[in-house]
């Protein structure tokens, strides 16, 4: 009821001219919106997790609005220097995908190299290295895939009571205990594998077909030096996809992160991407450390010139997101409607 309510005062607020009036004011003038992809679905993504996942035609639209509303799609290190700078064009817009999964080779770039716009790619490298599905997320796909088997037995992964796998909650519970295993036996990269593959047999999925199709895989050494030689902007954000809680740790997953990055691009690494969106007080003075200019979080809201560059907000877009919905927020609308602005994070540690 309540989507529906806002679907509709969206279109009452379009039809009697209020996106436009935003979109050309000085308000809106003034400000970037900085947007957050993480997925583009090779198959059947957007259907496993639509608050993660976009489908193709979705970013196919998202695009062509930018394009036909004449918004200033800028390059993220452009537009946050003509930020401060207090230049900006007007309905400005910087475009940023977190992970550097394969889907954004395959799918994403060549939409945006039709449109001619320019991206940011936020790279997490151990995986890229691994060139393995990510084991929490296949694991999850999996048990979504087989949620039509409404009990299974998974006493060999040390889980004894039978799942029912029709349930969200027990394909999380299982998801949970896969991974504490994981760490408890301290398996490495290979040997995590070796979970996802014996998982796929127990649920009969053909494992290696999932792997032939890159889903959930991200980006080889290769891609990202193609991508970065036709004008994707690579960037950090952690080796391994988490923030510690201790300074050299968290320091070292950038050092890590900007190292791996930098056998396939050039240059120094200086904007960064908080993974999952956490962050806390104590990392802003650790990134200053690692001479980090621009950090992005997964809040939702306007970057201004006011605002600490190492908590940049975004609006992240999804399947969950309405045309009219991603419509106000590129126009500015939406930071009116929008009631909750700090990200319900969903950190899912490798």
């Amino acid at each position: 009821m309540k989507g529906q309510l806002r679907r509709t005062g969206l279109t009452i607020l379009k039809s009697c001219g209020a996106f436009r009036l935003v979109k050309e004011s000085a308000w809106r003038r003034n400000k970037l919106l900085i947007l957050c992809y993480h997925g583009v679905s090779l198959e059947d993504e957007n259907q496993w997790r639509p608050f993660l996942y976009i489908s193709p035609q979705q970013l196919d639209r998202r695009l062509e609005m930018l394009r036909d509303g004449q918004y200033a799609v800028l390059p993220l290190a452009e537009a946050l220097e003509r930020l401060y700078r207090k230049d900006l064009p007007p309905r400005s817009v910087a475009l940023t995908f977190d992970d550097g999964t394969y889907d954004f080779y395959k799918q994403a770039w060549p939409r945006l190299k039709r449109y001619g716009l320019p991206a940011t790619v936020y790279l997490t490298t151990y995986y890229s290295d691994l060139q393995r599905p990510v084991l929490s997320l296949i694991c999850s796909y999996m048990l979504w895939k087989a949620r039509d088997m409404s009990r299974v037995d998974l006493k060999e992964f040390g889980i004894d009571l039978p799942v029912d796998l029709s349930s969200v909650e027990d394909r999380e519970e299982v998801v949970s205990q896969l991974m504490q295993r994981a760490a408890g036996q301290e398996l490495n990269g290979e040997e995590k594998d070796q979970i996802a593959t014996t998982l796929a047999q127990r649920l009969g999925i053909d494992y290696q077909k999932l792997r032939t199709k890159r889903i959930l895989q991200l980006m080889n050494r290769q891609e990202v030096e193609q991508l970065a030689v036709e004008g994707v902007d690579f960037q950090l954000h952690t080796h391994r996809h988490r923030t510690p809680l201790n300074e050299e740790l968290f320091r070292r997953e950038i050092q890590d992160n900007r190292a791996r990055i930098a056998n396939a691009v050039s240059g120094k690494r200086t904007h960064f991407c908080y993974p999952s969106g956490a962050y806390r007080p104590e990392f802003l003075s650790w990134l200053a450390k690692e001479e980090i200019v621009s950090a992005t979080t997964c809040d939702t809201g306007f970057a201004t010139p006011e605002t600490n560059p190492l908590l940049l907000p975004r609006f992240v877009d999804t399947t969950g997101r309405t045309d009219a919905e991603f419509e106000s927020w590129i126009s500015g609308i939406g930071h009116f409607l929008s009631r909750r602005k700090r990200a319900r994070l969903a950190y899912v540690p490798d």
